[in-house]
């Protein structure tokens, strides 16, 4: 698939979620008819066969395999950053960043750990969007674009996508996105994020309630990300509608990369029936944001720490669900009496 950055409206974009494929269901068969057949009592390997038959309905792969997973951190400022919303300084962007490219951050000993290929994006980093308690993040054309690069990002050939984030002041946008997308009370979409004290945590709640109520009235899904969102969201949405074009699973990290996706589904329930949402952070409203999506955690582990990391962990899982379906031998392979 190719997308030119350039050219991409919204009305493309509504047309590229109407043209989203379903799930093999021939390579979901063989999956389930195999797994009888494996040198185990049915059902005993729980959600690692239900891993199985979620990677093959979304690879069209009867027999699953995961040999080039890729973890795709997206990373962004926000004007909104100014406000004091968030523990550390938009410095941090760039200087996390450039610990990725040294190999010295949480995510590159999880990808190493796991064998996962690691790709940072830096998404103008110089140059925050604007303050979102004060205006619009992007004007339309600027919004499609970065989601068409987002789009480009995922090209070169990827079996398990997992998607993450890095951005100081990111929670508060996704929060905000969250309330624009879902409703109810701005501030129930609030949390510490990266640790912010008390006042800082009344500055952050009273940024989303300003950016939300700035927007009141907008109810398409593409306009509140344009006017809500920020690249790193817009960027992973659109990775993730590339992917399920291309029949790729996706891994969704924490409350940040929820909250892109989450523009998807509310354009379409089923835009994300092809991702596995990897946990569920430490961030209390992220429970929420995945009880919204219908969507089950498959980790629980306390961290929030973005970065990709709770996808990556997912997709050590998923390689292993993989293996085990493709590896295992069947009960006429081993000589082992089956069931009567």
């Amino acid at each position: 698939m190719s997308l030119s950055p350039s050219a991409l409206p919204f009305d493309d974009i509504r047309n590229l979620v109407r043209q989203m494929p379903g799930p093999d269901e021939d390579a979901v068969a063989e999956v389930r008819a195999r797994d009888a057949q494996l040198t185990k009592p049915a059902g005993s390997l729980g959600k690692l066969e239900d891993l199985a038959e979620w990677l093959a309905g979304w690879s069209g792969r009867g027999r699953p395999k995961v040999s080039r997973p890729v973890v795709a951190i997206f990373a962004a400022n926000h004007g909104v950053a100014d406000k004091g919303v968030s523990a550390f300084p938009a410095s941090v962007t760039r200087q996390m960043v450039e610990n990725f490219a040294a190999g010295g951050a949480a995510i590159n000993q999880i990808c190493i750990a796991h064998d996962l290929g690691l790709k940072i994006f830096d998404l103008a980093l110089d140059m925050p969007t604007p303050d979102i308690t004060e205006e619009d993040a992007f004007d339309e054309a600027n919004c499609a674009a970065t989601m068409a690069f987002g789009m480009e990002a995922v090209a070169g050939g990827t079996d398990l996508l997992c998607i993450g984030e890095m951005g100081i002041a990111n929670t508060t946008v996704a929060s905000a996105l969250l309330a624009g997308l879902f409703g109810g009370t701005p501030g129930d979409w609030v949390g510490p994020g990266t640790g912010v004290d008390a006042e800082g945590m009344a500055r952050k709640r009273a940024a989303v309630e300003q950016a939300v109520a700035r927007i009141e009235g907008t109810s398409d899904p593409l306009e509140i990300l344009r006017r809500l969102g920020g690249r790193e969201l817009a960027a992973m949405a659109g990775a993730v509608l590339a992917a399920r074009l291309q029949r790729t699973p996706v891994i969704v990290d924490g409350f940040v990369a929820t909250a892109a996706v989450a523009v998807l589904h509310a354009m379409d329930p089923r835009a994300l029936d092809h991702c596995l949402f990897a946990h569920v952070s430490a961030e209390p409203a992220h429970r929420m944001a995945l009880e919204k999506l219908g969507k089950e955690p498959l980790l629980d582990l306390g961290m929030r720490l973005g970065e990709g990391t709770g996808a990556a962990l997912a997709a050590g899982i998923v390689r292993a669900a993989a293996q085990v379906h493709d590896g295992m031998a069947t009960f006429a392979d081993a000589g082992v009496s089956g069931k009567g």
